[in-house]
């Protein structure tokens, strides 16, 4: 049964019980079990309403309780915390019933963050839940319900892993729950999608060189794995999971070490004994990120089945993309799993080390995002977090839901212009995807507060501008990542510089940037004085970055990024982009077209070029095989997108995330650029930029308007142009010629 969206109690009877005896806060305790036996008369219109603090598997008669995997998902529970709704008419039996649900620690009390933090939320687990039929409750959670911590799952972690003892399935020990005051006053509908269990892959066991059994599903994403065998009562195995292998082909979790900072480390361990006979077991309260697992065991494993379960959130797949060249389709379907392994209930970083909610990647990535899939109740959600998160002041928090301490550093690094700035940019790249304004209205007073606290920390500056005179509109004040994991510089080292001298040129580029935007959406939002004041922002903001940041208009530098951004976010005036698109264009050449841009610009880099002029570089760029380049990781085995360009270096050696979607943002270059598919609130327009190069390109977009296709193919003296349009579009081919077409099909040539 399908959960149902949007649905709460009209009043809640239930009250929060803890199932747990007293014990040692600090040690990790096995899931605990509740169960109510009940009778009910009919089963029409029954609707069951739960949640926890921890997560929560529920079994009616034996029968799970919908799809939801780690139910009821993240958020800042303290603030939000969701319901869930299940029409269970079709698990009831008129009467004798049992309802048996089982909860873990999850988010709430287990580790989360780079920094593994244990009972965030608090160091309880407890059900809230209420069975209605017909609106008027049956049972509801409260004292006469029986728990037991003697049950088959010993211990459960999202980055630690589970222990599972198939030997106690048949459970033991019950007694009784406590209530507890909780309250209610911070529940809310679910008004997102579910996180599922999703494609599966099975795996090939191989031995590796020093001796070790590990098995390769192929494709690295986020999920677990399920395991059949056959055993004697009391073997174990244990499954390790992992990325990659290293440079001599060995099992690795080093690139997602989180050193000091997690001295629990992040093992991605399961741990299982076996029952007698034949075994099939997955887990329910983790999620890891992995292609590899080793397994260590001394079970007969000549008959085992190991699979790879992908789990990530409910969001069907939109974009679709071919071409002549069979890594360029690598490097899509890269994108597409680096998404799919970060979109589980909310954007986040990587699935392994850190698995957070950062700002910055979901605001280069949300362009491409709506591409790919129907992602947005996923950021929609994730969007209501960066609120929860805001501060007082107005500063956009860099993680949301926030995972970390709060230490000084810590807060140090917060409001980083690029990042803050995706309260913005995200709701503004859904509002062109999707067309609907409801996005912009729930998070305009986010974007104005953060566009006020930006003001607020341009008032002040730096000696070394106080000769700008619109130095209160130069951002040089605060932290900010900057372009971020640039190939050729190092990370640490631009931080510290970062601190000493402040980032002008990025935090003011954004800061006239978000309040363009801003100003576009108070006149969509019917706020003209708004409109004004925004307006005014980035119009001083321009003349404060260009006095600063170039001689006139003119950029010397010799970081491309420092080209694509005042070009892509529209700081430059008349002749003054074109002469710097040329000037980028000779930096990546002689740099034998090679990028060195880094988190923030990327996305735009190949388009900055092709249009305006450069479209044999941009293709350049994207072919580019060796490091830095996009099918560097393509050609060494990539089935995701790496966080660094050299996440596996050329000797082997691996370092860093090999699931991190925002160097994937290019395969929105591939939709909006190479096939021209450019959707603005209902407007579309198509406009292919072709290369020789790929042969062939295809793309579907299966948008809000409805599907969209475009194609071209190089074929003899001509090329020819295919395209599928669910609305009125205007169509701009190469040649100059523009076609105002109605929907249906359109098919034109261009002889060469």
């Amino acid at each position: 049964m399908p959960m149902i969206r949007n649905k709460m109690p009209a009043s809640w009877r239930a009250k929060w019980i803890d199932p747990e005896l007293p014990h040692d806060k600090d040690a990790r305790q096995p899931a605990s079990v509740l169960r109510r036996r009940f009778s009910a008369e009919t089963t029409e219109n029954a609707v069951l309403y739960i949640t926890a603090h921890g997560l929560y598997e529920a079994r009616l008669n034996g029968q799970r309780v919908g799809d939801f995997v780690l139910a009821p998902g993240t958020g800042d529970y303290a603030k939000r915390l969701t319901v869930q709704a299940y029409d269970v008419s079709g698990l009831l039996r008129k009467g004798d019933n049992e309802l048996i649900v089982t909860l873990g620690d999850g988010w709430y009390r287990g580790s989360v963050g780079i920094d593994g933090l244990r009972n965030y939320y608090g160091d309880d687990i407890a059900l809230l839940c209420q069975l209605e039929l017909g609106g008027e409750p049956l049972i509801c959670s409260d004292d006469r319900w029986e728990a037991s911590q003697n049950g088959p799952t010993r211990e459960n972690d999202l980055q630690q892993g589970e222990r599972y003892d198939a030997r106690l399935e048949g459970m033991s020990g019950w007694h009784g729950v406590s209530v507890r005051d909780f309250g209610t006053a911070n529940l809310a509908p679910t008004e997102s999608v579910p996180v599922l269990e999703q494609e599966r892959f099975p795996g090939r066991i191989f031995t590796a060189p020093n001796g070790e059994t590990l098995i390769d599903f192929g494709q690295n994403l986020a999920g677990y794995t399920e395991l059949r065998l056959t055993a004697r009562a009391g073997q174990t195995i244990t499954l390790r999971h992992g990325e990659t292998l290293d440079e001599n082909g060995n099992f690795t979790q080093a690139n997602f070490d989180p050193g000091d900072r997690n001295k629990n480390g992040i093992p991605q361990k399961l741990e299982y004994v076996c029952k007698e006979g034949l075994n099939v077991w997955k887990p329910r309260f983790t999620i890891f990120g992995f292609r590899y697992a080793k397994i260590e065991t001394d079970i007969d494993l000549t008959d085992a089945a190991f699979t790879a379960v992908a789990v990530y959130s409910q969001m069907a797949q939109t974009g679709f993309f071919a071409c002549g060249n069979a890594d360029v389709n690598r490097l899509f379907l890269n994108s597409l799993w680096s998404m799919r392994s970060n979109f589980c209930d909310i954007p986040t970083d990587c699935p392994t080390r850190e698995r957070a909610g950062w700002t910055g990647d979901a605001g280069v990535f949300a362009p491409t995002a709506v591409y790919l899939a129907d992602c947005y109740p996923v950021l929609r959600k994730w969007l209501g977090e960066c609120r929860l998160a805001q501060k007082e002041d107005g500063l956009v928090q860099n993680i949301a839901p926030v995972n970390n301490s709060g230490s000084m550093i810590s807060n140090m690094l917060q409001g980083s212009a690029g990042w803050g700035d995706a309260c913005v940019l995200v709701p503004w790249a859904l509002y062109e995807a999707y067309g609907d304004r409801t996005i912009l209205e729930e998070n305009y007073d986010m974007m104005c507060r953060w566009i006020t606290f930006t003001e607020k920390r341009a008032s002040k500056t730096r000696l070394q501008n106080l000769g700008n005179p619109y130095k209160k509109y130069l951002v040089d004040e605060g932290f900010h990542f900057g372009e971020w994991c640039q190939p050729d510089i190092d990370n640490g080292a631009a931080m510290k510089k970062a601190m000493m001298l402040g980032m002008p040129e990025v935090a003011t580029a954004y800061y006239f940037r978000s309040a363009s935007l801003l100003s576009q959406i108070a006149e969509i939002l019917g706020k003209p004085a708004d409109a004004r004041r925004f307006a005014e922002i980035a119009e001083n903001a321009k003349k404060a970055y260009r006095y600063t940041c170039t001689k006139n208009g003119e950029i010397r530098s010799d970081r491309q990024c420092e080209y694509v951004r005042p070009i892509a976010f529209g700081l430059l005036d008349g002749d003054e982009v074109q002469k710097a698109a040329d000037a980028l264009n000779d930096l990546v050449v002689n740099k034998g077209y090679h990028l060195n841009t880094g988190f923030l610009s990327t996305p735009d880099l190949c388009r900055v070029l092709a249009d305006n002029g450069h479209a044999d570089t941009a293709y350049r760029l994207l072919l580019q095989t060796d490091c830095p380049g996009w099918l560097y990781a393509v050609r060494k085995g990539a089935t995701t997108i790496w966080e660094t360009w050299d996440g596996v270096r050329a000797d082997g050696t691996v370092h860093d995330s090999l699931n991190h979607y925002s160097y994937g943002a290019i395969t929105g270059w591939l939709f909006g650029g190479v096939c021209g598919i450019r959707l603005q609130a209902g407007k579309l327009t198509i406009k292919p930029q072709p290369g020789r190069e790929l042969g062939y390109a295809k793309a579907e977009w299966r948008s809000p308007v409805g599907t969209i296709r475009s194609a071209w193919e190089y074929k003899e003296d001509k090329l020819i142009f295919d395209f599928t349009l669910p609305v009125p579009a205007r169509i701009e081919l190469p040649n100059g010629k523009v076609i105002e077409a109605s929907s249906g099909e359109v098919h034109d040539e261009i002889l060469l």
